[in-house]
């Protein structure tokens, strides 16, 4: 049985020496007055004990067997707003009350919000930021430990391994994006070759666009272009994938079977960009050292025998090995903000769009940042 079916609310009345005490009875809680008989009743009842005469009036709340703050709250309206000259209550019924009278606002009067402060606010705002970039950064750690573990896993029992998956995402990631990735490789070569060639025509130095070509595009250009085309591309997609997985429910599903998301989904997409991205990279290279090659040709008449005949004299091979190490690390890095994204996804499209847009912005912020670490610390390799 409910409290209001017990002992519904209810008010008395009784004479006192200092006048009329209005004396509240039963449960005064928001069950009980959730029956609106029951609260049409009180509220006639209260009708009386209304007006200017309602702080002059002597209130008796001790027969009251329970109070919450919807009871208060109709108490403190039915006063005025303001203390009654006589009251008679317990501790845990004023402190109720003063609760009530506190955050209760008069009439008309508009909620002021603490965040007006627009000092305060930024702030908070500021705050709220750091925080959620600390969480991101926690669960981001977490999964290239989960990564570490899972391709353990894979090397002591190769056969349960997702061997088709990582074939179809080598597929996906790396076969697909090879002609996209070499038209603007070409055309970045091209671009870049007609830029330094107005510069070097000035001091007769035409045969050095083979040195700045080759350093530039195999070492730094290279690599990044590849890398940004593929977080654009490959990044997205697995974000999507994931986070449509997360609206369907196949994720759940998954963890109900017991089937691990990290080994599942995260490995071999992260195996997979780790083993395309060095090749898209070399690809992309190749591209645009022939958009560039072509250029030279034509604005500095650098004919494409000589470019060839000099590139392996101006660029050394480590420079090679560097821009392909790198581009593994860019393909790890670029998975696994992808996967971590896609497995933050609520299950709403509003969230899949905006974590898929995260992915993207965080996926090429990510690789931009790697590369200049790289930069940093391999600078005096290959030069």
């Amino acid at each position: 049985m409910t409290d209001a079916a017990l002992s519904p609310p209810s008010l008395a009345w009784r004479d006192t020496a200092q006048g009329r005490c209005a004396a509240p009875v039963g449960h005064w809680t928001a069950a009980a007055l959730a029956d609106r008989g029951v609260a049409r009743q009180l509220l006639q009842a209260l009708a009386p004990a209304g007006g200017g005469e309602a702080g002059a009036l002597s209130w008796d709340l001790s027969g009251l067997q329970r109070l919450d703050h919807v009871g208060a709250q109709l108490l403190w309206r039915q006063w005025g707003m303001q203390w009654p000259a006589q009251l008679q209550v317990d501790a845990l019924q004023r402190q109720m009350l003063e609760r009530v009278a506190r955050l209760t606002l008069p009439p008309g009067q508009p909620r002021t919000e603490p965040s007006s402060d627009g000092t305060r606010s930024a702030i908070d705002h500021l705050g709220v930021r750091v925080l959620k970039g600390l969480g991101h950064a926690r669960d981001y750690v977490r999964m290239q430990g989960q990564l570490l573990l899972d391709f353990v896993q894979l090397l002591r029992a190769p056969r349960d391994a997702p061997w088709r998956d990582l074939s179809g995402h080598l597929y996906q990631m790396g076969a697909t994006a090879m002609p996209i990735t070499a038209l603007v490789g070409f055309l970045i070569g091209v671009v870049l070759a007609y830029l330094m060639a107005l510069q070097l025509r000035q001091f007769g130095a035409e045969a050095f666009i083979v040195n700045i070509l080759g350093i530039s595009l195999i070492r730094e250009l290279g690599p990044l272009l590849a890398a940004i085309l593929v977080a654009g591309r490959s990044g997205s997609a697995i974000t999507a994938q994931i986070g449509v997985m997360r609206v369907t429910e196949e994720l759940d599903a998954m963890r109900v079977m017991g089937i691990a998301h990290g080994f599942r989904l995260v490995m071999p997409r992260a195996l997979g960009l780790a083993i395309a991205m060095p090749l898209i990279s070399v690809w992309t290279t190749l591209a645009s050292l022939a958009g560039g090659m072509l250029a030279s040709d034509l604005a500095l008449k650098v004919t494409p025998a000589f470019f060839m005949q000099a590139l392996p004299a101006a660029v050394e091979a480590s420079n090679l090995a560097l821009a392909t190490g790198k581009s593994v690390v860019f393909g790890i890095l670029i998975a696994l903000v992808g996967c971590h994204y896609g497995l933050g996804v609520k299950p709403n499209t509003e969230s899949l769009g905006q974590g898929t847009t995260a992915s993207v912005v965080t996926s090429i912020t990510v690789v931009i940042l790697v590369d200049a670490l790289f930069a940093i610390l391999f600078k005096d390799v290959g030069i």
